[in-house]
């Protein structure tokens, strides 16, 4: 996997991220030898936004399924969420 070094970018710019990118969906970025970050494409990232929706609404499809909701008004919500952060502490 080719790997866009942080030194790169600051002498290639942006090429140093089209060249890593060439042939692969997602580049690592390294500094100081360790990988700290990874560049992709545009399409690339909606396409993963739009497949942690689609895990989000499938796992909410599964709760209403088994019953794993509660149904309350916005002020019990608040309340309840209120207890909630109480007994957090």
């Amino acid at each position: 996997m080719g790997a866009v070094v942080a030194n790169d970018l600051k002498t290639k710019g942006i090429k140093a991220i089209e060249e890593a990118l060439a042939g692969q969906l997602e580049a690592p970025v390294s500094v100081r030898g360790q990988v700290k970050y990874v560049v992709m494409s545009q399409q690339q990232y909606q396409y993963l936004r739009e497949c942690e929706l689609e895990a989000a609404l499938a796992e909410s499809k599964a709760d209403l399924a088994s019953g794993r909701f509660v149904k309350e008004t916005v002020s019990q919500h608040i309340e309840r969420l209120k207890q909630l952060n109480l007994s957090a502490e």
